[in-house]
């Protein structure tokens, strides 16, 4: 047996769910590793100047914190079934301390990329280890709410973190970056140290990482909502690997307007979360699913068709519709996260650090082959088309693969479901 930690009463439970503070932490929890990857990005021409680099070696500390990030999310996550969430969170987040003093200090860059990947690699286990903890306090239909509320809050932050970074590197140095990410995982560890209870469900006698993952991939629902999840999460990877060289290179736009327009997207999909927060209470998660799927094919299907009349090759009609994609994006990756992690609630963490590390991983090659396709095309075509098919991908893996909503009634007939079918293993 792993070491068991009692699950928190009710009325602990409860506490747990309406309160400020732990709402606050997994915000920021969540938040630390992508806003640090962001804070960075304005100071790479000046790492590369520095350094006396290449732009493209100085774009490694991005490259490598994304594998990072990838890689935190298939360890930390098993690692918080077995051992708890708290200790998890602890030392990954003095990991990225340790980490982060030694981007101070670093005198080369390539000690700075790896530096960053250790950064990355216990930063991320926030990302994790959250989704982990909202589905260990809340019940089933108000996880896809509280995901969408605490992804909300973190996509704000990730919109003013690029320049937020750029006025301290203007102000103080690039430097001064890694001492702001210092303090603040040091601030979160301390708030997670005195404010944050151990969250982690009992695990019954003989339970383990195999175990868990053996009947994770067994279970057609939890199969099918990964795929969802994932399948969705490569519609943003894919369009903004093209966007950049479509507005620049076919538009003949600058850069700082790429930027403003690409902006656009990023508020549809606050918005969806923020629209998924006030929805789903009241409606089931498949149905929100599909809603989100409705409007991801509607507008991708809509760019398509600009796409074939010429009239997306103005940036107003091109992210206009794609707004309306990213807003049922936001739905669909909030409400299949919620159903994933909710299919053997006692093994959270493992399930949200595999459906993590695929949507990373998949989403770094996706976002090299969206980036070909604006790259090597004179018209929008290949990259509207792209984001159509994978769109369609996402409603086949709902139709063929998710049980129908009859079969999935309750929680309770899911977890019996599971232990049947392990049991005839």
């Amino acid at each position: 047996m792993h070491g068991m930690i009692s699950t928190p009463p009710p009325a602990a439970q409860h506490n747990l769910a309406t309160s400020r503070v732990v709402l606050l932490l997994l915000v920021v929890m969540t938040g630390i590793a992508p806003i640090s990857l962001y804070m960075l990005v304005p100071a790479l021409p000046v790492l590369a100047t520095t350094f006396g680099s290449d732009i493209s070696v100085a774009q490694m500390t991005v490259s490598l914190y994304m594998v990072g990030i990838a890689l935190s999310q298939l360890i930390m996550g098993p690692l918080s079934d077995r051992f708890g969430r708290r200790p998890v969170l602890l030392g990954g987040l003095a990991l990225m301390v340790v980490a982060s003093v030694a981007c101070i200090f670093a005198e080369t860059l390539p000690q700075l990329i790896a530096a960053r990947f250790f950064q990355a690699l216990g930063g991320a286990a926030g990302m994790v280890v959250s989704r982990a903890i909202i589905r260990d306090i809340y019940q089933r239909d108000r996880v896809a709410s509280m995901i969408s509320l605490v992804v909300a809050a973190l996509m704000i932050g990730q919109m003013v973190s690029p320049l937020t970074g750029g006025l301290i590197e203007t102000a103080f140095g690039w430097r001064a970056i890694f001492y702001a990410i210092t303090v603040a995982a040091i601030i979160v560890a301390v708030g997670i140290a005195f404010a944050l209870p151990e969250t982690r469900r009992d695990r019954a006698a003989g339970s383990g990482f195999r175990g868990d993952v053996g009947i994770l991939i067994r279970n057609r629902a939890f199969v099918g909502y990964v795929m969802c999840q994932v399948l969705a999460s490569q519609i943003i990877f894919t369009f903004a690997g093209g966007g950049p060289y479509i507005v620049v290179t076919q538009m003949g736009r600058t850069s700082a307007e790429y930027g403003a327009w690409f902006a656009t997207t990023g508020f549809a999909y606050l918005v969806g979360n923020l629209l998924c927060v006030r929805f789903a209470p009241r409606h089931s998660l498949e149905k929100l699913i599909w809603f989100g799927l409705a409007l991801q094919l509607c507008g991708s299907l809509l760019n398509l068709l600009w796409s074939f009349t010429g009239w997306n090759e103005a940036p107003a009609w091109l992210f206009g519709t794609q707004m309306i994609v990213m807003v049922g994006n936001a739905f669909v990756m909030a409400n299949s996260a919620a159903g994933a992690i909710s299919v053997r609630p006692e093994a959270a963490g493992t399930a949200s650090g595999a459906m993590g590390f695929l949507q990373q991983g998949i989403g770094a090659l996706m976002s090299q082959f969206g980036a070909y396709l604006g790259g090597h095309s004179a018209t929008t075509l290949p990259l509207t088309a792209a984001v159509l098919a994978i769109s369609l991908l996402c409603a086949c893996t709902m139709i063929f693969v998710v049980p129908r909503r009859e079969v999935m009634v309750n929680e309770t007939l899911i977890e019996q479901a599971e232990e049947e079918e392990s049991g005839m293993m």
